[in-house]
C-alpha cells in the first residue's frame, strides 16, 4: 500500500522554477508564437483556404498550451501562500504578459466572429469534430463583440480593474485571524481551521466560530461590499450597456451555453421546494434536542462527537471508492497522489476552501483542499478528485474543448461524493455514525442545492439593486430577506449573517457561477437513481457524459442521456430524491 502524507504540490511540470531561464525561455516561447500568429492577421479572409485555416487554429493551440503553464503556475503558487510577495510579483508579471498576447491576438477571434455565416460553415466543417463545437461556441457571443480597439481597452481594464479588485479582496479575507478561545486558551485561527468548528458538535462552539467569522469579515464589511459595488457596476455598464446583454446573468448562460429558460426553470424550482429543506431543519432540530435551529446549527453532526479520518484512511476510502465502481477512474484519481498534484495540509495564508484544476490536456490536474480530518474534509476530497478525473477522462480533447462547460463541471465531483457517502454508510456499523453520515449528505444536498441557489437569486437582486444605487444597508437588507424565504420559520437567522454575502469568494470573482452547483447536483441525484436501476449496464453512459468534455453543448449531452434541462420536472425530480433521503433517515429512527 502506497503512502501518501499532507504535503505541498510539485509545480515543475509547470515550470521549473519562477525566476531565471525558466521563466525567461517560456516567455520567449510565447513571444515567438504570437508574433507568428499576429503574422496571419492580413491573410485572413472569409474565401481563405481551409487548409490555411487549420494551419491557424494549430497555431492557436500551441500558443495557448505555451500560455498556460505559467499561467497556471502562478494562479498554483499564489494560492500556496496568498502573503507571498514574490508570488504576488510573479503573478502580476504573467498576468501583464498575458494581457498582451491577448490583446495582440484577439483580432483572430472578432475576426471569425464577425465573417458571414456561409463561410463560416465551410471553414468549419473543415476541421476535426473535436473543434467544431468550439468554433461554434465562439460565435454565441457574436450579438455582443465590440470592435477590436474596445475589446482591447477592456482586456486592459480587466486586468487593472476587476483582476486588481479581487486580488485586493483575496488578499484582505486570505489574511484573517480569527480569534476563539478552546479548552480555555485563546487561540488564532485562518478560516479553514475555524471550518471545523462552524461544523462541530459543540453548540457554544459553532455559535462563538460563526459570530467571530462575521464580525472579522463584518469588520470590513464596508469596504468588501464596496468591492462587490464596483464589479457589479462594471458587468452593468461592460456587459448590459456596451455589449447588449439582456441581463448580468445572461453572460454567464451564453458562457456556459445553457438557455436562459433553463436557468430560470432551475432557479424557480429551487425556490418552490424551499419546504422540503425547512422540513428538514424542523426534523434536525428534534434530534439535536432542540426547539428550533439557529443558523449555527444547519451544520451541526446528529452525533455527540464526530468520527475523524486520518489523512490516509481518507485517501484510501476516495481511491477504493472510485476503484471499485470502475478502475479506469480509480487509476486516474490515483495519478493526482503518484504524481504529488495535490496540497491537502491547512498553512497560515494558504488559500481557504477547495479547488480543483485542470489546465491541459494529458496534464494531470492539480487539487488544493484544507484537510482537518472531519468526514466532511473526505466528501471534499472526493469531490476534487471527482474533478479531477472528469479531465482526465477527456483529455484526448484538444485544450480549447476537454474543459466541461460550466454546468457539467459539477458532475463527476458530486457523484464521486455520493459514491463515498453510500461506501461509509455501508461499512460503518456504529448506528450513530450511520444516522450522522446519512444527515450529512443531506446538509450537503442544501449546501449544495438550496444555498447555492439561493446565492444566484441573490446575485441577480444586488446586480438589480446596484444599477439603481443601493447602499450597503440595502444589500444587507436584501440579503437577510434572502435568508428568511430560504429558511422560513425553521430557522433562527441572527443579525450577523447581514455580512454572509461578502464572504463568498465565488460571487466575487466568478458571477453567477454558483447555480452551477445546483445544476450539478440535481443532474447527479438523476443519474444516481439511473446507476441503482441499472447497475453496471450504467457506468458506459456515465464515462461517456465525462469524456465528452466540452467538446458539445450541455443540452446536446444530456439529450442524448434523456435528460431535459428545460423541463421544470427533471429539476422536481432532484427534489424529490432529496425528500427520499430526508425519508430514509426518519425510518432509521423508528
Amino acid at each position: 500500500m502506497t503512502t501518501y502524507e499532507l504535503q505541498k504540490w510539485d509545480l515543475t511540470e509547470l515550470l521549473a522554477a519562477p525566476s531565471g531561464d525558466p521563466v525567461e525561455n517560456a516567455l520567449a516561447e510565447i513571444e515567438a508564437l504570437t508574433a507568428e500568429f499576429e503574422g496571419w492577421r492580413e491573410k485572413l479572409a472569409a474565401d481563405m483556404s481551409t487548409a490555411d485555416f487549420n494551419a491557424v487554429l494549430k497555431l492557436d493551440e500551441d500558443l495557448t498550451h505555451a500560455v498556460y503553464k505559467p499561467a497556471i503556475y502562478s494562479s498554483l503558487w499564489y494560492s500556496e501562500d496568498t502573503q507571498n510577495q514574490e508570488s504576488l510579483a510573479f503573478q502580476g508579471r504573467i498576468q501583464q504578459a498575458l494581457t498582451g498576447v491577448q490583446n495582440r491576438t484577439m483580432f483572430f477571434g472578432l475576426w471569425w466572429k464577425q465573417i458571414d455565416d456561409e463561410n463560416a460553415e465551410r471553414l468549419a466543417a473543415s476541421v476535426a469534430d473535436d473543434l467544431r463545437y468550439h468554433l461554434d461556441h465562439s460565435r454565441l457571443t457574436r450579438p455582443y463583440v465590440l470592435t477590436e480597439e474596445l475589446e482591447k481597452l477592456i482586456n486592459i481594464k480587466n486586468m487593472n480593474g476587476i483582476s486588481g479588485l479581487n486580488k485586493v479582496y483575496e488578499m484582505l479575507t486570505n489574511a484573517y485571524k480569527f480569534t476563539v478561545t478552546i479548552d480555555g486558551e485563546e487561540q488564532q485561527l485562518t478560516r479553514g481551521q475555524l471550518s471545523p468548528l462552524v461544523q462541530g458538535s459543540d453548540a457554544k462552539m459553532r455559535e462563538m466560530a460563526y459570530q467571530e467569522l462575521y464580525r472579522v469579515f463584518g469588520e470590513d464589511g464596508l469596504v468588501l461590499a464596496q468591492i462587490y459595488i464596483h464589479l457589479a457596476r462594471d458587468i452593468n455598464e461592460t456587459a448590459v450597456k456596451m455589449r447588449g446583454y439582456p441581463s448580468p446573468i445572461a453572460t454567464r448562460n451564453r458562457a456556459n451555453d445553457v438557455p436562459d429558460e433553463a436557468v430560470d426553470a432551475l432557479l424557480d424550482v429551487s425556490k418552490q421546494n424551499s419546504g422540503i429543506f425547512q422540513r428538514w431543519f424542523k426534523l434536525k432540530a428534534g434530534y439535536l434536542g432542540m426547539d428550533k435551529l439557529r443558523r449555527y446549527d444547519v451544520y451541526a453532526p446528529l452525533s455527540a462527537s464526530e468520527k475523524e479520518y486520518p489523512y490516509q484512511d481518507a485517501v484510501d476510502l476516495c481511491l477504493d471508492t472510485f476503484s471499485d465502481f470502475s478502475p479506469k477512474i480509480g487509476d486516474a484519481a490515483r495519478r493526482v497522489f503518484d504524481e504529488n498534484h495535490i496540497d491537502a495540509e491547512i498553512r497560515p495564508g494558504k488559500r481557504s476552501g477547495a479547488f480543483c484544476m485542470s489546465g491541459l490536456p494529458k496534464m494531470t490536474p492539480y487539487v488544493l483542499a484544507n484537510y482537518a480530518g472531519t468526514a466532511r474534509d473526505v466528501a471534499t476530497i472526493a469531490h476534487e478528485l471527482g474533478h479531477a478525473v472528469h479531465a482526465m477522462l477527456a483529455e484526448d480533447h484538444p485544450v480549447f474543448t476537454f474543459h466541461s462547460a460550466l454546468p457539467l463541471a459539477e458532475t463527476a465531483s458530486v457523484f464521486s461524493e455520493i459514491l463515498l457517502s453510500e461506501r461509509m454508510l455501508a461499512t460503518e456499523t456504529d448506528p450513530s455514525v450511520r444516522r450522522d453520515l446519512l444527515a450529512s449528505l443531506i446538509d450537503d444536498a442544501y449546501a449544495t442545492v438550496m444555498r447555492q441557489a439561493y446565492f444566484a437569486m441573490f446575485e441577480k437582486e444586488a446586480h438589480s439593486l446596484i444599477k439603481d444605487g443601493a447602499s450597503v444597508d440595502q444589500l444587507n437588507e436584501a440579503y437577510m430577506a434572502n435568508l428568511a424565504e430560504q429558511f422560513g420559520d425553521a430557522v433562527e437567522v441572527s443579525e450577523e449573517f447581514k455580512w454572509e454575502w461578502v464572504s463568498i469568494p465565488h460571487i466575487y470573482r466568478s458571477p453567477f457561477y454558483v447555480y452551477a452547483y445546483s445544476f450539478g447536483q440535481l443532474l447527479v441525484f438523476a443519474l444516481y437513481q439511473r446507476y441503482l436501476e441499472q447497475g453496471e449496464a450504467f457506468k458506459p453512459q456515465y464515462i461517456k457524459i465525462l469524456s465528452y468534455g466540452g467538446s458539445a453543448s450541455p443540452t446536446h449531452i444530456l439529450e442524448e442521456a434523456g435528460i431535459d434541462i428545460n423541463d421544470p420536472a427533471f429539476w422536481q425530480g432532484g427534489f424529490d430524491y432529496i425528500s427520499k433521503l430526508i425519508d430514509e433517515l426518519e425510518a432509521m429512527e423508528g
